[in-house]
């Protein structure tokens, strides 16, 4: 199956009071609205985590790539603690570079993290 391109969508998302666009709170780039804006749960809600804020889609699938639950829950439930991990860093260096509507596809779930190795499958030499 051919790997599906990036999409990247139109408009700014501006401040709830009409101002400048909202930023992400990882990335720093202004969010635009659709379907490059997701809302992530700083503890997850099976943790009993109730804030959440918009992130960018891109920036959230990493959060879930690199991280478990239990780990954003005890070590990572803030923008600026998930900003200063290693794998983090390195991601966002690369992701400040795309422009702000930036979708990414990811190949094969959890590529980069916790399920390097695939979920359950057989491995084909």
């Amino acid at each position: 199956m051919p790997r599906p391109t990036a999409r990247i969508t139109d408009g700014a998302a501006a401040a709830p009071d009409g101002g400048e666009p909202e930023v992400c709170p990882l990335c720093h780039r202004p969010l635009i609205a659709g379907p490059s804006v997701e809302r992530h749960h700083w503890v997850p809600r099976t943790r009993g985590g109730r804030d959440a804020s918009a992130v960018h889609a891109v920036c959230h699938r990493m959060i879930h790539r690199l991280f478990d639950e239990a780990t954003l829950a005890r070590d990572l439930n803030t923008a600026a603690a998930l900003r200063a991990h290693p794998d983090m860093t390195r991601f966002l260096a690369w992701v400040r570079r795309q422009p702000p509507a930036y979708v990414d596809w990811p190949e094969q779930p959890g590529r980069h993290g916790r399920h390097a190795s695939g979920r359950g499958g057989r491995r084909t030499r």
